[in-house]
């Protein structure tokens, strides 16, 4: 190995092959000497941002702007992906990338939802890091580090290529506190009345210890077979999950692209079971009728900011593995117009049809009335700006969930007019068993 210290404020540091990545930025999570940070996984590359120079927080009645050694605060009005644009725009972020979270709640004010919105709600938090930890195939690139900290993240990396994973404490997911088979028996009966067409109906599963989550990410990595993945503690929350779906992804060359995953049923029980599993889901009109309603809301919603004519939809009704469960999935793609920007693609596409409902609208009013709790986090996105505008943010689903009041589960399924409660209910067993087996106790 040798390490490389570049012209930059950092340093770069080159590694031989043979880095396991997911020990890698699990032990530099868990070394608890960078500060807050956010772990963000696209295809290829892992990406540790941590010690926030900088964060934009939004909740339902102010904006809160820490930058340059002040912090400002002020309420809002308008929408919230509208007021987070023009926040990063004002700051002088010098070529540096923001990452964050954003929350379910954050679509409220675009479907006219605000009503059900508790006042002191968090709706986003993004932070722009000092210091950038980038693992690829090329090796490992630091930047934003002096070098007596490049050579911390030497250390750290170097010993955790040697430790052992950790055993863990499966988190008991058979438990249904929050009457979820009822819910969805009220929801089909709404559907039925022609309230809507589809609902993404969730359950809270809350874990009796502390848990390891830096931990939980590595077992759980190993497991899984995530579109993205994320780590994070931020603002008094942690997260880690394994995101089978994008929410919305643009481009530098200003391609909208969305990936709405919709149809389930359970993988990894044997290669028969699997495909005897898949055969059924690609032949269940109850999994192919769910699955074109999401896709056909998904164009509409690209042709909404796209230029006319772009929008197509590829890999239709394509089956793909995600961990414990195994999808019907599409892409679906257009070029953004010009007068649009990719915070209003994100508006348009958030939150995903695959965990909101049809017609969204009605679809959201009718998850804060029957989901039980707030979602927070659930179902909203990790999200990644750099600063040539380009904006990706993938949807929060197989995941664990920490604050100091405690550590929870959640997962959901997708009800329409043709749903069993008990089907329903056995779907999100399925789902939990993406992350719930593999929860590390501190």
């Amino acid at each position: 190995m040798r390490i490389e210290y570049g012209d930059i404020p950092g340093a770069t540091f080159t590694a031989a092959s043979g880095i396991d990545p997911v020990a890698a930025v699990s032990a530099l999570a868990a070394a608890d000497r960078f500060g807050e940070y956010v772990m963000y996984e696209r295809p290829g590359e892992w990406v540790f941002a941590a010690d926030p120079i900088g964060s934009v927080e939004l909740d339902a009645r102010e904006l809160r702007i820490d930058w340059d050694g002040g912090v400002t605060a002020a309420p809002w009005e308008g929408r919230p992906a509208a007021v987070l644009d023009r926040a990063l725009a004002g700051l002088e972020l010098g070529g540096r990338n923001a990452y964050g979270w954003i929350g379910f709640e954050f679509c409220a004010w675009a479907l006219g939802a605000t009503g059900h919105i508790d006042p002191r709600m968090p709706l986003a938090h993004l932070m722009i890091p000092r210091l950038e930890v980038c693992i690829g195939t090329t090796g490992v690139r630091i930047t934003g580090a002096a070098p007596h900290e490049a050579d911390e993240i030497h250390e750290v990396i170097a010993a955790a290529q040697r430790a052992a994973p950790p055993s863990p404490r499966p988190a008991d997911i058979s438990i249904d506190p929050t009457a979820y088979r009822d819910r969805v028996a009220g929801a089909v009966d709404e559907i039925r009345g022609g309230r809507y067409q589809k609902v993404i109906l969730s359950r809270k599963v809350d874990i009796p210890f502390v848990v390891d989550v830096p931990s939980t990410y590595r077992l759980g990595r190993a497991r899984n077979t995530p579109a993205r993945s994320f780590l994070l503690r931020l603002g008094g929350l942690e997260a880690a999950g394994f995101s089978p779906e994008l929410v919305v992804a643009v481009d530098e060359g200003r391609m909208v692209t969305t990936e709405p995953l919709a149809g389930t049923r359970a993988f990894g029980r044997g290669t028969e079971i699997d495909r005897a599993a898949r055969a059924e889901l690609l032949g269940d009109p109850k999994e192919i009728v769910e699955h074109a309603l999401s896709v056909q809301t998904s164009f509409a919603e690209i042709a909404e900011v796209a230029e006319p004519g772009t929008t197509a939809v590829s890999d239709f009704m394509a089956v793909r593995e995600r961990g414990s469960v195994q999808h019907l999935a599409s892409t679906v793609r257009g070029h953004l117009a010009p007068t649009r920007t990719p915070w209003d693609a994100l508006e348009v596409l958030f939150p995903s049809v695959t965990a909101s409902g049809i017609p969204k609208s009605a679809g959201v009013d009718a998850v804060f009335r029957l989901d039980h709790d707030p979602r927070g986090l659930y179902s909203g996105a990790v999200v990644t700006i750099s600063p040539t505008g380009a904006l990706e943010a993938t949807l929060v689903l197989r995941a664990v969930y920490q604050t100091t009041g405690g550590a929870w589960l959640r997962a959901g399924a997708g009800i329409v007019a043709q749903s069993r409660p008990e089907r329903e209910f056995e779907e999100t067993c399925e789902k939990l068993s993406s992350i719930a087996p593999y929860v590390v106790e501190a």
